[in-house]
C-alpha cells in the first residue's frame, strides 16, 4: 500500500520543508509516500501571475480565482486519474481519527490550499471537492491543514511507523487517550516510574494501561469517555483499580482531581 498526495498551493516550499525530514520524510525516501506540489501560478497568463482578486459584493480579503485553480486540478488529475480533491476549509467536516482511517483506505488525494478569503465557490461546485476542517479556528492558509492531513494519513500506511502497532496504540486510535509514557531513568527529581511498568509482566502491563487509558480519558476528555459502555462488573474493577493507585501515581497520570464517585457512570 502506498499513499499518493498532490498539494495545490501558492507556497510549495512550506509543504516541502515540513516533509523533507521526520517520519514522512523517511517514508518518502523508502517509496511509501509520493508527494508532488502544484503551484496555480503556473496557469496564469499575465505578467504578475495573478491568482486572486477582490470579492464581488465587497468584503475583506482576496479570493482565489477559479480558472488557475481549475487548471491546477486538471494537472493533478492528469498525473493521477484516481486522485480525489479535498479542499481545506473551515466550513468542512471536522477531521477525526475515524475520518483519517477512512481516507487512509484510499490514499490518492489532491489537497487544495486556499489563502486569504478562500476560493471562488464555483470551483468547489465544479470539482465536487470534499471540504475538511482541522478545527474551529482560522488559519492564514490551507497549507497547515494539508500538512496535518498528510501526516495523520501517512501514519496509517503500513511500514511508515517503526513499529507495526504504533498507530493502533496512540491516542484516539481506540476512541480513548493513550496512557502516559515513561522512559529512563527510573527515578527523576524525586518522581518514580509506576511500579507496574517495571514488573516485566507484559499481560499485566497491557491491562494496567487499558485501565489507565480509560481513567485518563475520563479525567482529560470526558467527551470521549466510553464509561457507559463498560459493564457494571467492569466499572467495579475500574473503581478498585483507581482506588488502588498510589497518590504519586495519580499525580503522575493526571488523575489527582478524579473522584471515585465519577467512575460509577
Amino acid at each position: 500500500m502506498k499513499a499518493h498526495f498532490q498539494v495545490i498551493t501558492l507556497f510549495p516550499l512550506m509543504i516541502e520543508t515540513l516533509f523533507g525530514e521526520g517520519v514522512v520524510g523517511q517514508a518518502r525516501k523508502k517509496g511509501l509516500i509520493d508527494l508532488s506540489l502544484i503551484n496555480p501560478r503556473e496557469f496564469t497568463e499575465d505578467v504578475h501571475k495573478t491568482v486572486d482578486d477582490r470579492p464581488f459584493g465587497g468584503g475583506d480579503g482576496m479570493i482565489g480565482m477559479a480558472e488557475p485553480l481549475w487548471q491546477a486540478w486538471q494537472k493533478a488529475r492528469a498525473q493521477d486519474s484516481e486522485t480525489e480533491l479535498i479542499y481545506l476549509s473551515p466550513q468542512g467536516e471536522t477531521l477525526t481519527d475515524t475520518l483519517v482511517k477512512e481516507l487512509a483506505l484510499r490514499p490518492r488525494l489532491t489537497l487544495l490550499c486556499g489563502r486569504y478569503g478562500g476560493v471562488d465557490q464555483r470551483l468547489i461546485e465544479k470539482t465536487g471537492a470534499r471540504e475538511i476542517s482541522i478545527g474551529d479556528y482560522v488559519l492564514s492558509g490551507g497549507e497547515i491543514g494539508a500538512a496535518v492531513l498528510i501526516d495523520t494519513i501517512s501514519r496509517q500506511i503500513p511500514g511508515v511507523l517503526g513499529h507495526a502497532d504504533s498507530a493502533v496504540r496512540e491516542s484516539f486510535a481506540g476512541g480513548l487517550l493513550e496512557a502516559p509514557q515513561f522512559t529512563r531513568p527510573r527515578e527523576w527529581q524525586g518522581l518514580s516510574v509506576p511500579e507496574m511498568l517495571m514488573s516485566g509482566n507484559h499481560a499485566k502491563i497491557e491491562e494496567w494501561r487499558r485501565w489507565v487509558s480509560i481513567l485518563v480519558t475520563l479525567a482529560k476528555r470526558p467527551d470521549l469517555s466510553k464509561l457507559e459502555e463498560l459493564s457494571r462488573k467492569e466499572r467495579q474493577k475500574l473503581r478498585q483499580f483507581f482506588e488502588g493507585l498510589s497518590g504519586q501515581d495519580k499525580v503522575l497520570l493526571g488523575l489527582e482531581d478524579l473522584a471515585s464517585e465519577e467512575l460509577d457512570g
